[in-house]
């Protein structure tokens, strides 16, 4: 093994994710704002859906604990899971009522994009404890956690579980942190349970804003990445990345070591699905026993491949794509 985390090979299913399973609405006219778009076209969304679909591309066997709405939408997504070959046994359909998430993306240019979130009584926040299967996530090698799941009860619950189910049974977890301020109460609450679920994790990726939320009652008033490596490495942290846009990811290790992302040339449509495309790459390598910095290549370059396409979900790329595009990158044919 050429990373520190010690992944347990003998489990028969690879990677579960947990948390939101939404729909993406893209503009289909871009470089325009939302209020003159006519159009979307429709794709399966949520960050922990969209690093799923990217194992999933990847060859890995993965599955999904969620729940989606019992409507259209939510058989839409269901649908789509099962065709990219996702076990969705533990996908269950929430018959309180509740409506599927939807994100209308705005595309006002390659640099200028936003997202206009649907998150009223959402199905993917009913995930419950009892959803949790004990003996699901103990068959799996790797867990990954989203923190949108953590906004509202019993989601945040139903995270905690599964949490404590994976460290009883040596599995390795993932955290995205995945901040989205519209679905927490306040800053102070988003901290606390970003800080608690972050305690019980192998590997932490978020951006370097997010690390700021999660640090305000910290005196790292100067925002040090090292600083906030650190921290987590006195809990179960083995890997800590911190991501700086377009100044590339840098990725710090309990043994003190540190490694700065590579980054690749992209015909850039939109910045969204970065994140996850990235964090499907570099959980694929990482899964693969390859060293860090292999890893964060990986990940970057299939973050190239998706912000050079309209989706996230449908644009997650193989590991042929990936590797193509990595050696035309380095033979200077990009």
């Amino acid at each position: 093994m050429k990373n520190n985390l010690a992944i347990d090979h003998s489990k028969p299913m690879d990677f579960v994710a947990m948390g939101r399973l939404c729909i993406d609405l893209n503009a289909n006219e871009i470089n325009r704002p939302m209020e003159e778009t006519l159009t979307f076209t429709k794709y399966v969304g949520g960050s922990p859906a969209n690093i799923a679909i990217g194992l999933a591309r990847l060859g890995k066997k993965t599955g999904f604990i969620g729940r989606i709405a019992n409507d259209q939408m939510g058989r839409f997504i269901e649908n789509y899971l099962k065709q990219n070959g996702m076990d969705t046994e533990h996908v269950m359909t929430d018959r309180s009522g509740s409506v599927t998430g939807l994100a209308f993306t705005e595309i006002k240019s390659p640099t200028d994009c936003s997202i206009l979130m649907y998150r009223d009584n959402v199905a993917d926040l009913k995930l419950e404890p009892r959803d949790v299967d004990e003996d699901y996530i103990k068959q799996s090698k790797v867990l990954l956690i989203s923190g949108t799941a953590l906004a509202q009860s019993p989601s945040r619950e139903a995270i905690f579980m599964a949490l404590d189910y994976a460290r009883k049974h040596g599995v390795t977890v993932f955290f995205d942190i995945d901040y989205r301020p519209y679905t927490w109460k306040n800053p102070e609450e988003t901290a606390i349970y970003y800080n608690l679920a972050a305690e019980k994790c192998d590997v932490i990726i978020g951006t370097r804003e997010e690390f700021n939320m999660m640090e305000q009652f910290d005196h790292n008033n100067n925002h040090n990445d090292e600083i906030t490596a650190r921290k987590w490495f006195d809990y179960q942290a083995k890997i800590v990345v911190i991501k700086h846009g377009k100044d590339g990811s840098i990725a710090y290790t309990k043994e003190g070591e540190s490694y700065k992302g590579v980054t690749f040339p992209a015909n850039v449509i939109k910045t969204f699905g970065a994140g996850d495309s990235y964090a499907a790459g570099f959980i694929y390598g990482l899964m693969q026993g390859w060293d860090i910095p292999q890893s964060m290549e990986y990940g970057a370059a299939a973050a190239s491949i998706v912000i050079s396409s309209h989706s996230c979900s449908d644009a997650m790329p193989t590991t042929e794509q990936i590797d193509s595009y990595i050696q035309k990158c380095k033979a200077g044919k990009l």
